[in-house]
């Protein structure tokens, strides 16, 4: 399937399962998502985007936003948007 990059992890919290992501496009609930990097090689779904504690539906660029993920990512994972 066709991928978009759309940020950088720049932080994992292993006790909350979350990614710290630097957004470079746009990013909304619903999306597909695959973080890749050295070790992290997997597919899921956005179930929900914060920014500074507040739930939002769409990040843009610029933003950093957190997600939780449901396998262990590490900082300089990429982030892409999977696309149909």
């Amino acid at each position: 399937m066709p991928e978009e990059k759309v940020g950088v992890v720049k932080d994992y919290f292993a006790k909350i399962s979350v990614a710290g992501i630097d957004i470079t496009g746009k990013l909304k609930v619903g999306d597909t998502i695959h973080i890749k990097g050295h070790t992290s090689d997997f597919e899921q779904v956005v179930e929900s985007i914060q920014i500074e504690h507040d739930q939002v539906e769409e990040a843009k660029p610029g933003d950093a936003i957190g997600i939780r993920v449901s396998e262990r990512c590490r900082g300089g994972d990429t982030v892409f948007k999977v696309t149909a």
